[in-house]
């Protein structure tokens, strides 16, 4: 029998659930405001059915963060077993207004050029990462089925609290899309005096600037809700500039060069895909039956800059205790340990069989 699921919003990025969804056998029902968007929908198959499923394990809100909440709260009650997370790009706000442990803010980091439903793939997912925030209310067995989820689109899970994700996301997508769109904006205001401008505009600058070809009706929406961390990196931003602008213009190329050979060691430095399955070992971490306590390790684990590529929880058949057994780098395992026993764990390790 398939598993049920809902994707609320059809767009690219529920498009992309839907199909990734169906791909792994899922029974997927579509919900949006526009009838022309779910009819689109069952023609691309990202989709089997239009409407709620009382009977969904899972429902992804996948709209403009304005509306999450009261499409969350909806949810919930259209599907009172299930789970429910959503996509948006902005969390604290959203997680504030939800007070339910079915209920876990989630952010997939992937995206495209394209608009809708249209432009939506199986494969969005394949190793980007996606966002968690669960909270205190949060319980163990509701983030393990929405990990395991996400992790079987290609995904890798990152576990965050909604405020540190959303400090972080200004760095890394927000500010990086103004800049983009501000600075399209200072080429396309020069090609009106300079017509060989836009020309030149190829190698770094389509490189730099492609996220501003993306969809622009989901912004206003991410910067109001996100508005204090997007304003703070917005000030660091400026701030650097000075500085570099400053270096410039007093000719000091030590400085400029120490800049610019930091910048790249950083960029060079980036984590890329998973490593070969003889670079992971097993850590094994006993866990008493409570809430909380998965989502309390991921997160620690998320701090300490150790990513789990795998998780199995092993229920005790005496007791209340589980082992959370964990997949992580070997070279990374000594610091995972080391935190989870700073925290009270007890964790060993072996080799993967």
């Amino acid at each position: 029998m398939s598993r049920r699921a809902t994707v609320v919003g059809v767009g690219l990025i529920g498009g992309s659930i839907g199909l990734a969804l169906r791909e792994k056998g899922w029974h997927v029902s579509g919900v949006d405001l526009n009838p022309a968007h779910l009819n689109r929908a069952l023609e691309l198959e990202a989709i089997d059915a239009i409407g709620w499923d009382s009977e969904a394990e899972i429902t992804f809100i996948a709209t403009p963060v304005s509306t999450v909440a009261t499409l969350v709260e909806e949810a919930l009650e259209k599907s009172p077993l299930g789970v429910v997370t959503d996509a948006g790009s902005v969390k604290h706000p959203i997680v504030q207004q939800i007070k339910d442990k079915r209920f876990i803010g989630g952010h997939p980091m992937a995206g495209s050029e394209q608009e809708g439903v249209d432009g939506a793939t199986a494969t969005m997912f394949i190793d980007t990462n996606w966002v968690l925030t669960p909270t205190e209310l949060t319980e163990d067995q509701e983030f393990a089925i929405i990990r395991e989820v996400v992790t079987s689109f290609g995904a890798e899970v990152v576990t965050l609290s909604p405020e540190r994700h959303d400090a972080l996301v200004a760095t890394v997508s927000h500010v990086p899309h103004l800049t983009a769109a501000t600075l399209m904006g200072l080429a396309s205001a020069q090609s009106e005096e300079h017509y060989a401008v836009l020309r030149l505009a190829a190698g770094g600058f389509r490189d730099m600037t492609r996220v501003a070809a993306g969809n622009p009706s989901i912004w206003p929406d991410i910067c109001k809700e996100n508005s204090e961390a997007i304003t703070d990196v917005l000030d660091d931003l400026i701030e650097g500039l000075s500085h570099v602008r400053n270096e410039i213009a007093k000719e000091d190329k030590e400085a400029l060069l120490k800049r610019l050979e930091t910048a790249r060691q950083a960029r060079v430095s980036l984590p890329t895909g998973a490593p070969r399955s003889s670079e992971l070992i097993e850590v094994r971490v006993p866990i008493p039956d409570r809430k909380g306590e998965l989502a309390a390790i991921f997160a620690l684990a998320t701090d300490l800059d150790v990513n789990i590529y795998d998780l199995e929880i092993a229920h005790s058949s005496e007791g209340d205790k589980g082992v959370a057994v964990l997949i992580v780098e070997t070279s990374l395992s000594e610091r995972l340990q080391g935190g989870l026993m700073a925290n009270g764990y007890r964790p060993t390790s072996q080799p993967l069989a």
